[in-house]
């Protein structure tokens, strides 16, 4: 059965994300592993409820989780609890789990980060060995993914988290929108974008994926990809975490980095080094 990771601090972030995975869970017939990692720094460790309390009160906090989500769940919840750097022990936990997918809470730079969810979410993502949803607080936890925005750029990468973004709309029946980001007028690059996106189309019409193609200009790729997934009300945007850079992007950060701060759509983001492992699946 599959294994879904859920990064956990007790937050009412992290606790919504576990309410979002259970959504995702069900539908991919995936059992749940919470994990809370002991970031034990001292005065400094952001999460100052816990610092004086003994691990049975970690144990009891993740108990009574289990107790209130367990029957939501089609599968099993459990939980993991480790010691040392968040994003280092999440990723851990999800290699020693051989997890499908792990999901984490965010609330954005511009929201207050709340125990170490906040600050790790995409520190989570980078150093993930399978994909990673982002998820923000104030998203519906319980809304399925039927509409699915898949950005495709002029690198190579852009392409290869199509496998994976396309086994997600099989199992929820989503439909995908490939949009053709154009941030340059140079002909060649242009003419790669639209052989890169007929490969996808191809693709996609031979895995029976239900899809469609829209053409945009942008400026920011970060920001035209959300608006888009805005204007038709998406559930899911699907992106590699290498990704092609502009200059206005270089001022605000990496793209990924863009879009799991800023985006108040859930991120599914792909590793470019995780291509062949997910197609091994």
């Amino acid at each position: 059965m599959k294994q879904i990771i859920v990064a956990i601090d007790f937050s009412k972030c992290s606790v919504h994300a576990l309410e979002y995975a259970i959504t995702i869970a069900n539908t991919l017939d995936a059992n749940i592993i919470m994990t809370w990692v002991d970031i034990n720094d001292g005065a400094d460790r952001a999460f100052q409820e816990i610092e004086n309390h003994p691990r049975k009160e970690i144990v009891n906090n993740f108990e009574e989780l289990v107790q209130k989500y367990d029957k939501k769940l089609k599968g099993e919840l459990t939980y993991k609890i480790r010691k040392g750097k968040v994003y280092f022990e999440i990723a851990n936990q999800a290699k020693y789990s051989d997890a499908t997918l792990v999901i984490a809470g965010t609330h954005g730079v511009s929201g207050f980060e709340e125990f170490w969810i906040g600050s790790n979410a995409y520190r989570i993502v980078s150093h993930a060995p399978c994909p990673v949803i982002t998820v923000r607080a104030d998203y519906e936890s319980t809304r399925s993914i039927k509409t699915i925005v898949l950005p495709i750029d002029s690198t190579l990468e852009s392409r290869q988290k199509l496998p994976f973004t396309s086994k997600i709309a099989k199992l929820f029946d989503s439909k995908i929108h490939v949009i053709s980001l154009y941030s340059t007028n140079i002909k060649a690059i242009r003419n790669r974008i639209d052989n890169y996106t007929n490969q996808v189309v191809k693709f996609l019409k031979e895995e029976n994926v239900d899809h469609m193609v829209k053409k945009v200009e942008a400026e920011n790729i970060t920001n035209s990809t959300i608006n888009y997934a805005k204007s038709v009300d998406a559930d899911l945007i699907s992106i590699m975490t290498e990704q092609e850079t502009s200059a206005s992007n270089l001022f605000l950060g990496a793209y990924a980095q863009q879009m799991v701060n800023h985006s108040p759509i859930p991120v599914l983001s792909i590793h470019t080094r995780e291509f062949i492992h997910i197609q091994s699946r």
